[in-house]
């Protein structure tokens, strides 16, 4: 029951910012844009949204091997693109992570499976948190509206303390928060976190991977922008992308819908571009993860009659 109220939740927020995103759009330049849409620059991003899947197989299986879980590439992509699947084309309560989670613990246990795909969902945020505080001087200079450039702040500040916040769990344990069961596994999932990017070797490629994952996040949109002839520069996309992905990682809406279309429409205005121009960005972005997620339907469906590698 609460699963379907949590999901009811969901629907609703997207539907509602769906609907105050969509009230004052320019219809007219929506349909100019989709008249010209360009199907090589479509094709592209597409390949780079299964790119981006493929490259979250290759940082998790990392993630999981200091779990302790020996998880082949090809299992890896094979789970991560049907957790793309339940991600974005399923109106599911199971999700992606948690699809992940029972997949890989019919092999590797549940409890090591849950740590390395809360791991991988953690570090991929902080990672994200990351680039955004980086690339504040410039955002600040691209973005001159004060609640914009407060809101900023508090988004990649916030995101960082939250996951100093967490590694430090596993620092600074106490016996009396173990006997708490939720806290107790977080305060476990962070000492092998601290451990991972510890690692030089496993440290410094979950890190690099995790920067290019985003790097190709910011590529399908601005890939978006070129297929609709949409003014959106590079420069732009790598400053005003990485926020608005943080914000629609906040699980309150079926995958990231409404929230990363009022997110891009409000980042657009306050970077002095047209807001339906970063409504219809959005809207393709998510049509790209969404037939990723088809292939992922594929995969699925071949993985029912496939044993696990």
């Amino acid at each position: 029951m609460r699963q379907l109220l949590a999901l009811f939740l969901k629907a609703t927020v997207s539907a509602s910012l769906l609907y105050f995103a969509l009230k004052g759009v320019n219809w007219g330049v929506i349909a100019e844009r989709l008249n010209r849409v360009d199907a090589m620059w479509l094709a592209a991003i597409i390949v780079a949204a299964n790119l981006q899947v493929f490259l979250v197989a290759c940082r998790w299986r990392q993630i999981a091997d200091q779990c302790g879980v020996q998880i082949s590439l090809a299992t890896a992509s094979r789970y991560n693109f049907i957790a793309a699947f339940f991600n974005q084309t399923l109106l599911s309560t199971v999700g992606g992570d948690a699809a992940r989670i029972w997949l890989m613990a019919r092999q590797a246990g549940w409890k090591n499976s849950a740590y390395s795909v809360l791991l991988d969902r953690v570090i991929g945020v902080a990672a994200l948190a990351l680039v955004v505080l980086v690339s504040l001087p410039w955002t600040l200079e691209l973005v001159r509206n004060p609640i914009g450039r407060v809101a900023l702040l508090l988004i990649g500040v916030g995101s960082m303390c939250g996951f100093i916040a967490f590694l430090a769990l596993g620092v600074f344990r106490r016996p009396w928060l173990d006997r708490w069961w939720p806290a107790l596994h977080l305060a476990s999932a962070a000492a092998i976190a601290l451990r991972l990017l510890g690692s030089k070797r496993n440290g410094s490629a979950v890190v690099a991977l995790s920067m290019l994952i985003h790097l190709l996040t910011v590529i399908v949109a601005w890939g978006a922008a070129k297929a609709l002839a949409v003014p959106f520069e590079l420069m732009q996309a790598l400053l005003l992308i990485p926020p608005v992905v943080l914000i629609a990682a906040i699980p309150i809406s079926i995958a990231g819908w409404g929230v990363r279309e009022s997110a891009m429409m409000t980042a657009f205005a306050y970077a002095g571009l047209a807001e339906t121009d970063g409504l219809i960005v959005s809207v393709l972005y998510g049509a790209a993860m969404f037939l990723t997620g088809a292939v992922g339907g594929a995969v699925w469906i071949a993985n029912r009659t496939a044993r696990p590698s």
